[in-house]
């Protein structure tokens, strides 16, 4: 694995700072999207403009969603969902839900078809409600009481 450009990206991040959102975006849309240098194992952009492929998974406003990064490896497991797109497969890696600006996004590449994006809803549910939210060890807040055993 490389070194990171770090130092390029942050003077090409002051510049999409100033760029203005996209008119529209929509969920179920896919932009490329200066995704930057990322830390550890998040997923980096690539080119100059440090972009990767992003979902729309949820638009708030004309300015802030939660994107899923897109990859053109296939890889299996229930952090990923594969699907075709411009004949192509792709992988989203729905491990890697993140908010962003519409001011990182560049150009639009296509849009799933209602079918596919509940496909990848539903994939995307199922990892968040497999988490057991009592797994491992519980520490009271002090808000909230202890919990009785059954």
């Amino acid at each position: 694995m490389g070194q990171k450009d770090f130092q390029r990206w942050h003077a090409l991040k002051s510049r999409v700072d100033t760029n203005r959102a996209p008119t529209f975006f929509r969920e179920q849309e896919i932009w490329w999207c200066s995704i930057g240098v990322n830390v550890g194992a998040e997923q980096d952009g690539k080119n100059e403009l440090f972009e990767r492929p992003v979902l729309i998974f949820r638009k708030f406003n004309r300015e802030l969603f939660f994107g899923l990064p897109l990859m053109s490896n296939q890889k299996i497991g229930k952090h990923y969902h594969i699907f075709p797109l411009h004949g192509q497969q792709r992988t989203v890696v729905l491990s890697q839900l993140r908010l962003f600006s519409g001011k990182r996004l560049t150009r639009r590449i296509g849009k799933l078809s209602d079918q596919r994006f509940t496909e990848l809803d539903h994939a995307f549910m199922v990892l968040i409600n497999e988490t057991d939210p009592l797994r491992g060890p519980r520490v009271p807040n002090g808000n909230c009481p202890p919990t009785i055993p059954p």
